[in-house]
């Protein structure tokens, strides 16, 4: 424990992998990565830095003293400045041509961009995994009956493995927002103060080819393929935003599922991972609480809300840039990633297919018979009809013997009796065994199996195929 405050993503949450992406070593090293790609390309282009200027600048990418950048920092209240300063000290020879015709946003936009689009492929392999092992769940489960709901009132039955690609479809809707904006991420480049690269006009002498060519050769190096076209000082916040959205679509998708399996864990019929030692409650020793989906859904919500942070900073800057931006995007973008990770993390503990959801088909199918002859209640009439049966008679009938079926259940607290009460009446004319033989469950629950199949065929498996699906999904904090 420390006297200080720690945030609860680094301590309880986010992975190692993810925190390292937004830490300290992974920003500052882009940064020289980046003022490397600067001198490399000024050098390809005919300006006055030396192969062996590059080459002390590769040689210290890593080795960054913080301390001595946390002192010109105080003496200059300039970040990038003092980080200059500090790889000069350490470059001696190479001073000189680091920043050269830059702004501060050349190494601070350019790596934010970098890694956003890090983060992001953390967040799709990881999603991509969450996918994969609900999709194996709707397989296992495409069969099995279950109660489905509207307003939270039983309604025609569906399957447990029909839900569950419910909860996989939304989660392939994300993956595809969230490789529309990866794919269409570019680095801000190297634009200048205001966007119009001036300053590279003249390091080039006026030789747009030049100026235009420095940009493609720093976004060669740092693994895009352009820039973006236009910019005041900094890419357009709007960007910020559209990637962070991509995270609450992503929260949205598993706030659902957390909020589904907390019902039905009050049902009785799916439960999250309970392991053996695990508490319930500090007073009640019986509890099993869904703590892992309530997670899910605390933090869903966090990341659901803070995309709002991104959405005014983009609405409020001002001309080419201003500086109000800085403090906010360095949190709210972090914490979107940081979030989105855990939420994943969770759900990948959650939807294991070892020793993940746990399905209790007994319970399951003992709720289904207690609302089944409601649900029932057409096709008894049906086949009373065929064998010659008047429809509307039977139809007043039966919703005469419905009304007294649910109030036995609801106000006397009996068992659901609607089939014996059928059974013996005369005007239906049928038994109790032909009853059970029209209420099987599997007879009421349409094209689940078969959708479930084509769904994973046709929309699941592609997306695993064209992903190269891996166990590969780093530390998971639960």
């Amino acid at each position: 424990m420390t006297n200080s405050y720690e945030s609860p993503f680094c301590t309880r949450y986010a992975s190692k992998e993810m925190q390292f992406i937004f830490s300290a070593d992974k920003k500052f090293s882009t940064w020289r990565r980046l003022w490397v790609a600067l001198a490399r390309a000024e050098m390809k282009l005919g300006l006055e830095v030396t192969a062996e200027q590059v080459a002390e600048l590769e040689a210290h990418l890593d080795d960054i003293d913080y301390d001595k950048a946390a002192e010109y920092e105080k003496k200059f209240r300039h970040d990038v400045m003092a980080h200059v300063h500090t790889y000069g000290e350490a470059c001696p020879g190479a001073k000189g041509v680091i920043h050269m015709g830059a702004t501060s946003c050349y190494v601070g936009d350019n790596t934010d961009v970098i890694i956003m689009r890090d983060a992001l492929k953390v967040v799709k392999r990881k999603l991509v995994k969450v996918i994969s092992q609900l999709a194996a769940f709707a397989d296992k489960y495409k069969a099995l009956p279950c109660l489905a709901y509207t307003h939270l009132q039983p309604a025609q039955l569906t399957t447990v493995g029909k839900r569950a690609t419910l909860w996989c479809n939304e989660l392939l809707m994300d993956l595809e927002d969230l490789d529309f904006q990866m794919g269409r991420l570019k680095l801000l480049g190297s634009k200048g103060t205001t966007g119009t690269q001036a300053s590279f006009m003249e390091l080039f002498h006026g030789d747009t080819d030049k100026v235009k060519e420095l940009e493609r050769l720093i976004a060669e190096e740092m693994g895009f393929d352009g820039v973006v076209p236009v910019s005041g000082q900094t890419y357009s916040r709007k960007v910020d935003y559209a990637v962070c959205s991509v995270l609450a679509g992503i929260a949205q998708s598993a706030m659902k599922f957390g909020n589904d399996i907390r019902i039905l864990q009050s049902f009785k019929e799916i439960e999250e991972p309970f392991e053996k030692n695990q508490i319930g409650s500090s007073a009640m020793a019986y509890k099993r609480n869904p703590m892992r989906d309530e997670r899910i859904c605390s933090l869903a919500r966090y990341v659901m809300c803070d995309v709002l942070n991104p959405a005014f900073t983009a609405g409020t800057q001002w001309f080419e840039r201003t500086l109000d931006d800085s403090a906010n995007k360095r949190i709210s973008v972090a914490e979107a990633f940081l979030g989105t990770d855990a939420i994943l993390n969770i759900m990948l503990n959650v939807t294991d297919p070892d020793n993940g959801l746990v399905v209790y088909d007994k319970i399951i199918t003992r709720r289904v018979m207690a609302e089944l002859p409601f649900m029932a209640t057409e096709n008894i009439i049906m086949d009373c009809c065929e064998r010659g049966g008047d429809r509307q008679e039977l139809h007043e009938r039966i919703r005469q013997l419905s009304m007294e079926a649910g109030a036995h259940v609801k106000r006397d607290g009996l068992e659901n009796d609607l089939a014996d009460l059928i059974a013996a009446d005369p005007m239906f004319g049928v038994s109790k065994e032909q009853l059970d033989e029209i209420m099987r469950p599997e007879n009421y629950i349409g094209r689940c199996p078969q959708q479930v199949d084509e769904f994973i065929a046709n929309c699941v498996k592609p997306v695993l195929d064209a992903n190269g699906v891996s166990d590969d999904v780093a530390e998971i904090n639960v």
